[in-house]
């Protein structure tokens, strides 16, 4: 549902182009179900002032629509994440990467309040050159546009926590780090064009950016394995050239293999 549209608009787009689809007029769907054509005609307006969630349940039910909600904020769906025992290893595994790069972080900064709460995966700033990173660690790509959503509203609210921790940012960077599995990188190389616009550096220029302070702001993206202990640990995805093969071959083959550390 788009930021501007309400409810009923969607609901009522929802009954317009199913009516079509079975190839019923309004007045025909209205003789379906009992009331007058106009009834039909201000639902699929969507107006809330005239919205019947009466009709609209028979009208879903005679169309045969199977709305599916999903009424999780972007904040609950990232704190699940970061309950996962594999996303913990990696978040720590960041942080200490970076912590010995120069940078102060902080795991799971919270922000906001209420239902518009989030948690960061991992805030952090370097004070030489006063920049403040949100770093958000994926284990598996489902939903790209839920990425984008997500580090969107952190771009938004960061400066918050990052003022209760004291630190003077006046830059802002985004960095996507993903368990370096086949599964992701295939996802990552089918949404080639997305990730190449959203997050133009990668793999060894983001390390390279995290070790030399005084660089301009980036969205970066790389690959990690946290049993790695590579001095070039962000790696670069096959889409930027890399040839060797992934560790994992995907999250239940990571998850099984870092349970034996």
């Amino acid at each position: 549902m788009a930021r501007d549209e309400s409810l009923g608009v969607v609901m009522g787009r929802v009954i317009r182009e199913a009516r079509h689809e079975c190839g019923w007029s309004q007045r025909q769907l209205a003789a379906r179900l009992g009331v007058s054509q106009s009834a039909i005609a201000r639902l699929e307006r969507g107006h809330l002032d005239y919205l019947d969630v009466r009709l609209v349940t028979r009208a879903f039910d005679e169309l045969g629509i199977r709305p599916v909600f999903d009424g999780r904020t972007l904040g609950l769906i990232g704190r699940r994440e970061q309950r996962d025992r594999v996303h913990a290893a990696c978040a720590t595994y960041g942080k200490r990467r970076m912590e010995a790069a120069g940078w102060a972080t902080s795991l799971e900064a919270e922000l906001g309040s209420g239902r518009g709460r989030g948690w960061i995966d991992l805030l952090a700033y370097r004070e030489t050159d006063r920049a403040l990173l949100v770093t958000e660690f994926k284990t598996e790509i489902h939903d790209v546009g839920k990425i984008q959503r997500t580090l969107g509203w952190y771009e938004r609210a960061a400066w918050q926590p990052a003022r209760q921790r004291g630190w003077r940012a006046n830059s802002f960077s985004t960095a996507l780090l993903v368990l370096d599995t086949v599964e992701n990188d295939a996802r990552i190389r089918a949404n080639r064009d997305l990730f190449a616009t959203e997050f133009p550096v990668r793999g060894r220029m983001l390390d390279e950016w995290l070790r030399t302070p005084g660089g301009p702001a980036i969205r970066g993206l790389a690959l990690i394995d946290p049993r790695s202990r590579r001095a070039d640990w962000l790696r670069p995805t096959r889409t930027d050239g890399r040839r060797t093969p992934a560790p994992y071959a995907d999250y239940r083959d990571a998850a099984q293999r870092l349970s034996r550390r």
